[in-house]
């Protein structure tokens, strides 16, 4: 039986990969998944301290994947108004969501790096 959608059409049970083109875009970008995981095992982190947990990642592209990520609703930028400036970053609901879905995939990949 085929089912029509706005963008896909589908048979029985295959899952319309369109709906993933979006996050796919954002989380198959190098850094991505990590910034997520830090900020997930950390509830809150400040942007010094993903620089230090993600030891080579250059400031630019670590500017760039928060963005991409804060504008992608994963992750929440937290401004507080005091000197010297201070900003938090923290999951959003959906961030939450999405680093419990990617788990077992990243314990997968650990798991594997351990045995070899």
């Amino acid at each position: 039986m085929q089912k029509e959608s706005k963008r896909c059409t589908m048979y029985e049970d295959d899952i319309c990969l369109c709906s993933i083109e979006g996050i796919m875009g954002i989380l198959s970008k190098k850094w991505a998944l990590l910034i997520i995981s830090a900020i997930g095992n950390n509830q809150k982190l400040r942007y010094n301290e993903l620089e230090k947990k993600l030891d080579k990642i250059s400031p630019k592209t670590l500017a760039d994947r928060l963005k991409e990520l804060e504008n992608a609703n994963i992750i929440k930028r937290e401004s507080f108004a005091q000197i010297p400036p201070r900003v938090e970053y923290s999951l959003t609901k959906e961030g939450a969501e999405l680093r419990d879905a990617v788990m077992p995939l990243i314990k997968w990949v650990s798991l594997k790096d351990a045995q070899r």
